[in-house]
């Protein structure tokens, strides 16, 4: 029986600010993660298919959603929370499937407007994830004038910035594809910010990130193989996935690398809300930016012009989304969050004490879990594998400026250790 009581007292105030903390970090280093997925991309011979390259790289998010989960907590943990929200898996599997949509607009809006120029656009995310968690999930509700005008304000600053980089756009797209490539990134924008929806719901509910993206990723890998037999074939594919046998490696790298950021997006969303976690994250336009023009040289030659409109309007995005971190939630807003997580809990049946404690970042049970034979399989099968395709990969015949690649890579390991360890310590991955 479901006592109200146990989810509306409220949590410990420094408890409560430790938690917010860790979510903010957790966005910066999804940022990095995201940001740095994106590039392996941009070594792919353009004449390969989109789909292709989507379905390749969902391939290697599947390993990881599966592989990661089962190295930090095992599969019977995974079993365990699901079974405490079952009704979980169909929103999360749904997830997956618009992830994969975006995920191949992204390439489209890639090759036509470049790596510097689509991550803002698409990180118009923002203000759809703003917009549902205000009306969907009590996100913002008593959080005082000063807070919406920091979070409303830093979404009209990064409107902003995305309208200066479209325009910057036009001068470096091949002719005729710049709009493509902006309706493409916006398009994109508009499903992920929609895809938030099931995460909040998650983890107002009770569920843990890990558990909720191994099926997560199930929608993401039936949605693309249906996109890719559907537009290329099956005896097509198949030729084409042989002629880049020697670039698979690095498309199922870069969705490997996407898994880990998304890991921290969720815990950034779990702790902040999707209102502030979604811009955190979005910092990953930066990223793009820094891998773009030091790593892969675009703009090289370009107008002040066009580095004036690129930079100015990466500038002003994440002056926009910092605006938004920065307006903290209140005590009387996370106590809204409650009223929300209370509301889910009574439509689905589930347990307050579980609510509560995923609130807080412990375990509702001190039930101890053990790794099985399947999760060793899971891990040894996932490194198998990327260690039989590195074995014949082969580095691209293109520019690319290794020291600064090194210099990016050592600091995203570096947000990598320092937040797995945060996590650890303040949640245990919870």
């Amino acid at each position: 029986m479901r006592t109200a009581s146990v989810a509306r007292s409220p949590i410990q105030a420094s408890r409560l600010r430790k938690l917010q903390g860790l979510g903010i970090f957790c966005g910066f280093a999804a940022g990095a993660w995201l940001g740095g997925a994106e590039a392996p991309i941009k070594v792919i011979n353009p004449n390969v298919s989109p789909i292709t390259i989507s379905l390749v790289m969902v391939l290697g998010v599947f390993l990881a959603r599966w592989s990661v989960p089962a190295l930090v907590h095992g599969t019977s943990y995974v079993r365990k929370d699901v079974g405490q929200a079952p009704h979980l898996v169909v929103w999360a599997v749904l997830a997956g499937c618009m992830w994969a949509v975006a995920n191949t607009m992204t390439i489209y809006a890639i090759r036509n407007v470049g790596l510097s120029i689509a991550f803002p656009l698409w990180n118009s995310n923002s203000l759809l994830g703003i917009f549902w968690g205000s009306l969907l999930f009590n996100e913002l509700r008593g959080a005082g004038w000063h807070r919406w005008l920091g979070v409303w304000g830093g979404a009209a600053g990064m409107f902003a910035g995305a309208t200066m980089l479209a325009f910057a756009s036009s001068g470096q797209a091949a002719p005729g594809k710049a709009a493509t490539g902006v309706m493409a990134a916006l398009g994109a924008g508009i499903l992920w910010g929609t895809m938030y929806i099931p995460y909040r719901k998650a983890y107002l509910t009770g569920m843990n990130p890990l558990s909720f993206v191994t099926f997560f990723t199930v929608g993401e890998l039936v949605t693309m193989i249906a996109l890719a037999l559907g537009y290329r074939g099956a005896i097509p594919l198949w030729h084409e996935l042989l002629s880049v046998r020697t670039a698979l490696f690095w498309l199922m790298l870069g969705g490997f690398i996407w898994v880990i950021g998304d890991l921290f997006q969720q815990y950034a969303t779990k702790y902040v809300g999707i209102s502030r976690g979604i811009p955190l994250s979005n910092t990953n336009q930066l990223w793009g930016l820094l891998w773009g023009i030091l790593v892969f040289h675009e703009f090289h030659g370009g107008s002040p012009r066009t580095y004036a409109e690129v930079i100015g309007g990466s500038v002003l995005m994440a002056l926009g989304a910092a605006a938004i971190a920065s307006s903290s939630a209140t005590s009387s807003e996370h106590a809204s969050w409650q009223d929300a997580a209370e509301r889910e809990g009574q439509r689905y049946g589930i347990e307050d004490a579980y609510i509560r404690a995923s609130m807080e970042g412990r375990e509702s049970t001190t039930a101890a879990t053990r790794r099985t034979f399947l999760d060793w399989f899971l891990i040894g099968g996932t490194t198998t594998i990327f260690l039989a395709l590195a074995a014949i990969a082969r580095m691209p015949a293109m520019d690319i400026n290794l020291g600064w690649a090194a210099v990016l890579l050592a600091a995203m390991l570096g947000l990598l250790t320092t937040c797995a360890i945060a996590l650890w310590r303040t949640t245990r991955f919870r």
